[in-house]
């Protein structure tokens, strides 16, 4: 007899067709038809989706959805085990985010220190522009190994600055540095993030828009602990408050630029 420890893996079903027969819809939306054979269908369903016992009859047939990937014997884990993350900032921000960080398995800490580099990562959010030398510290991180990301707001807007985890990676100087570049208004751009403004009185933050925000950011560690590739440490975001469109902005490293010589 088979021991019924194999289960359908996550977000792998099977589809009862009328007049059909039996389908597998795979996790990336592809129907598939099975041809059970001498087994019957209640039987494999059974046995796949329901725990049931096993018989010779399905042997091969299971052994083929395992090798397809279509079924698993151990649990998946949760995509942030053995992770910890550090959330800092305010906490119409920091509040979704630690519950979708702690959903997704990973063990959260509100202090900013750490003890694992590599398996750490540092989310600093603010629900008000970044002042000038706030993150100034904390853009050296990635050169040890931890990962570093951050949000902040600007008026009607967020900001999701890229995930950096490693030396060379886009950090908040160099967004900055960007953005100043990329508009005609730098001098005005660069008085307000010196704090050379009246008080913003715009009312931040929805409910919606935080959990927009923390699902982001959290979508951005779990591409960090799978590895994450060069496009999600290139990539700016900004979601507009009022209605929540994402818009997507690519960004480059600056490079060092050598001191002038002072004899020129």
């Amino acid at each position: 007899m088979l021991v019924a420890t194999a289960r359908l893996a996550p977000g792998v079903v099977l589809v009862t067709v009328p007049r059909r027969g039996l389908a597998v819809r795979t996790p990336d939306g592809r129907f598939l038809r099975v041809n059970t054979g001498a087994a019957g269908e209640e039987e494999l369903l059974a046995h796949l989706a329901d725990g049931g016992p096993g018989n010779p009859r399905l042997l091969s047939l299971a052994r083929a959805f395992e090798e397809a990937g279509y079924t698993t014997r151990t649990p998946a884990p949760a995509p942030l085990d053995g992770r910890t993350v550090v959330v800092l900032g305010d906490p119409e921000l920091t509040g979704p985010l630690t519950r979708c960080v702690r959903d997704a398995g990973a063990t959260v800490r509100s202090d900013f220190r750490v003890e694992d580099p590599h398996r750490t990562a540092v989310v600093w959010c603010l629900n008000r522009p970044a002042a000038e030398g706030i993150w100034e510290e904390a853009d050296e991180l990635p050169r040890r190994g931890t990962a570093w990301l951050r949000c902040h707001r600007e008026g009607a807007h967020a900001w999701l600055e890229p995930l950096a985890c490693a030396p060379g990676d886009v950090t908040s100087a160099h967004v900055r540095l960007r953005r100043l570049a990329a508009t005609p208004a730098y001098r005005e751009l660069s008085a307000y993030w010196a704090g050379h403004a009246t008080p913003d009185e715009a009312p931040g933050h929805s409910q919606a828009s935080a959990a927009l925000t923390a699902a982001l950011l959290t979508g951005d560690l779990i591409a960090w602990a799978g590895g994450a590739s060069l496009p999600v440490r290139r990539r700016l975001r900004r979601i507009d408050l009022r209605d929540l469109t994402v818009t997507e902005h690519p960004v480059l490293p600056v490079p060092r630029v050598a001191p002038l010589d002072p004899r020129r």
